[in-house]
């Protein structure tokens, strides 16, 4: 992206401890560096079980529930429905088993909260490597 790696970063850890509505409101105070020209990236995976993933590649197929997961996510974040997202864990199909722990997902909820109220989500890549590692990335502009 940036070649000559002349760009200033800085990194931000996730912080398991205070879950996801706590990453959405770090979001919310990063939101104003994009008019100074600060790119906001949120890195992790949509779905982070590695105890399903196949270890010969794609050799059982995809997950049902990463499928499911991937598209109950998608409708939420289409919808700006970042409550009900948040809540992931209770409300979606299989929340608990796409992440027995939050430390991979918390970065999109930074990048929401960083979104402006009326973004438009679009979803770059949705590819599910090693049967059940879901790699979604999104853009919000």
């Amino acid at each position: 992206m940036y070649p000559k790696a002349d760009v200033p970063v800085v990194q931000v850890a996730v912080q398991t401890a205070l879950g996801t509505q706590h990453h959405i409101e770090v979001g919310r105070a990063l939101a104003p560096l994009s008019s100074e020209g600060v790119l906001i990236i949120g890195s992790g995976h949509l779905t982070h079980n590695l105890r399903d993933r196949a270890r010969d590649g794609n050799a059982g197929g995809i997950a049902a529930y990463a499928k499911d997961f991937q598209g109950w996510v998608k409708q939420r974040i289409d919808a700006h429905a970042l409550d009900e997202l948040a809540d992931y864990r209770s409300l979606s199909p299989d929340g608990v088993r796409a992440h027995p722990t939050d430390e991979h997902f918390l970065p999109l909820f930074v990048a929401l909260g960083a979104a402006t109220e009326n973004y438009k989500a679009k979803r770059l890549y949705d590819q599910v490597e090693m049967g059940a590692l879901a790699m979604d990335a999104y853009l919000f502009a």
